[in-house]
């Protein structure tokens, strides 16, 4: 009995402690998770101070700038109007010059490709008319003249062909240039008058031109050598009449250049034939020579006619001379000098021809022997440039003859006759003058 009762007894401890255990187990389990939880709420907690604690302390920094992000399309002018202000632009939008709405730049444009082709505008303020073209001209021809033009003259302003299409038509002899810019389309107006191929172009704003606002219409440089088609009005515009027909412009040019090198030229001819008026206009570059041209040129002789030379009349529609130069049988030796023994012959040398030995020489030869032709020749001059030295009468020729009847008639005889493949200019000249040596 004992036996059994302390068998009990053990096995009563052992499932006591056994139960005890598991409770302890349990509670620790549920301590465990308790604690476990309550880890986790610290760690919330310290995680949410943190942050308060970060963003405290970017508080308390200065702001950060923003990154500037780089512009892709804004500011970037469309093609035409690159040189064209953002203000200008806008006004020329409000007054419906210029679409609303700009489509995308083509940044793969072909050669002959017409960028922003959708302004109207635009395109006539690019494009410039050419007259008196050679006969039988390319395309493509023309397109490379300009476009070499433009660049030896530093009137191109990006890398590429400033000239982005040409249109001919030769049954009218003219073409039509398409400029890539509106400004380089203005600084092409100072081609006007240059040679090509022989001919002198005519360049002009097409006729459905409009100005735009704000930008220049005329070309900001005077390209050396060329000699514009067009005699602005103003008191320095000379008028040239009774002008031979058979003459034609550079022969015309020949003579009043032996004066000085002009600005400006334009011969008048009838629009249906293309055959000279017979009249001219012309500007020189220095002004100051103006009234020195027409004295030495008024009057003189062309074969069967003479000269009128002076100063045109300003403010006049037609650019023609005042009325009193348009009375019938007006005396066309008014104004110039009696003929006299002494004979001033112009436009038949140059200073370069007059430097070398044998060549002055040979000219000196030739004008004696000529000259001989029409009567005794009692002396003869052509004054020659020295280095360093200005020399009155340079380019002139001076021809002493016996009598005053000798020297008219070499004049009727040498006047409007080529020498050196130009054309003879004649003056009389003051006898006592040429012995004084006052070339």
């Amino acid at each position: 009995m004992t036996d059994e009762f302390d068998e009990f007894e053990r096995q009563f401890a052992e499932n006591r402690a056994a139960n005890h255990d598991g409770k302890d187990s349990r509670r620790d389990g549920k301590i465990s998770r308790s604690r476990g939880k309550r880890s986790k709420s610290r760690e919330r907690k310290r995680s949410r101070s943190k942050d308060r604690d970060r963003k405290h302390k970017s508080r308390s920094r200065s702001p950060r700038k923003p990154r500037k992000k780089p512009y892709k399309y804004w500011n970037v002018p469309p093609a035409g109007f690159e040189h064209v202000t953002p203000m200008q632009y806008k006004a020329m939008q409000a007054a419906g010059q210029v679409p609303q709405t700009i489509p995308m730049p083509n940044t793969t444009l072909t050669h002959t490709t017409v960028p922003f082709a959708g302004s109207t505008i635009s395109r006539q303020a690019r494009r410039l008319y050419v007259g008196n073209i050679p006969f039988g001209v390319t395309e493509e021809a023309m397109m490379e003249f300009f476009n070499q033009q433009m660049r030896m003259t530093g009137l191109a302003q990006a890398e590429g062909s400033p000239v982005i299409a040409v249109q001919i038509n030769l049954d009218k002899n003219f073409a039509f240039l398409e400029f890539r810019s509106v400004d380089e389309t203005t600084q092409a107006m100072a081609f006007d008058g240059i040679n090509f191929q022989g001919q002198s172009l005519k360049i002009r704003r097409p006729r459905d031109y409009q100005a735009l606002p704000g930008m220049s219409e005329n070309p900001s440089i005077n390209v050396p050598g060329v000699v514009s088609t067009v005699v602005q009005d103003s008191p320095n515009k000379i008028f040239i009449g009774g002008v031979p027909n058979y003459l034609n412009e550079d022969q015309i040019k020949e003579l009043l250049v032996s004066f000085g090198p002009l600005r400006a030229f334009n011969l008048v001819k009838d629009s249906a034939t293309g055959l000279s008026k017979g009249y001219a206009f012309c500007e020189y570059v220095d002004v100051t020579i103006t009234d020195q041209a027409c004295a030495g040129l008024n009057g003189m002789q062309l074969g069967d006619k003479k000269l009128i030379v002076q100063r045109a009349s300003v403010g006049s529609k037609s650019g023609q001379l005042s009325v009193q130069l348009q009375i019938p049988g007006l005396n066309l030796n008014q104004g110039t000098d009696p003929p006299t023994e002494v004979l001033s012959l112009m436009n038949m040398v140059s200073p370069d021809e007059l430097e070398d030995e044998e060549e002055y020489e040979d000219i000196l030869e030739d004008v004696k022997e000529e000259c001989s032709k029409y009567g005794i020749v009692r002396s003869l001059e052509i004054p020659r440039p020295i280095p360093g030295v200005e020399v009155p009468g340079v380019g002139k020729i001076f021809v002493e003859f016996n009598s005053v009847i000798d020297c008219q008639k070499a004049q009727q005889a040498l006047a409007g006759r080529k020498f050196s493949n130009r054309v003879v200019v004649t003056q009389y000249y003051d006898p006592d003058r040429y012995h004084r040596r006052e070339f």
